[in-house]
């Protein structure tokens, strides 16, 4: 995570997204001076702890919008996979799923968070990342990969903000 410090700028970054089998485009910088932005960062779509994490963070969509914050989920998977898991496993999520497909793992490692050796060369850590409305980072926190990250991490941070 050396690539962006606490109170750092974020850079602005732009990703195709899906909510359901709705196509979009995320753009960090639309939330400037409107809502904290809650990255969760996820290794891969059809895995059992990122199965349990987005439906969880999907569930406080009502709590967090009480703290001005919008999540985004960001993976290196295409869109074609993000909307077919929310199909078949996982239901529609409140929020994007961003894909860092192309170039792969972009967004991932100006967070300095793309894995590079092994195991499980090309995804990314498990991490989340809160940027305030000032596009200020706020929080940053990598999890090991097979532990859900908790949501109350992000709340506190939410609370202070």
């Amino acid at each position: 995570m050396a690539n962006l410090n606490i109170g750092d700028e974020v850079p602005d970054f732009e990703l195709p997204a899906v909510v359901g089998s709705i196509k979009q485009q995320f753009k960090l910088s639309d939330y400037r001076g409107k809502k904290n932005v809650v990255l969760a960062f996820y290794p891969a779509d059809w895995t059992p702890v990122c199965a349990s994490q987005l439906p969880s963070l999907s569930a406080e969509t009502e709590r967090l919008a009480g703290y001005d914050a919008q999540a985004v989920a960001i993976s290196a998977d295409s869109i074609p996979s993000h909307t077919a898991w929310q199909k078949k496993e996982i239901g529609t999520m409140a929020f994007p799923m961003a894909s860092d497909f192309y170039p792969h793992g972009a967004v991932a490692k100006m967070f300095g968070i793309q894995r590079e050796g092994d195991p499980l060369p090309g995804v990314n850590e498990r991490a989340i990342f809160i940027v305030d409305k000032n596009g200020k980072l706020a929080f940053a926190k990598i999890y090991p990969l097979g532990q859900l990250p908790s949501n109350e991490d992000i709340f506190e941070v939410l609370k202070k903000l």
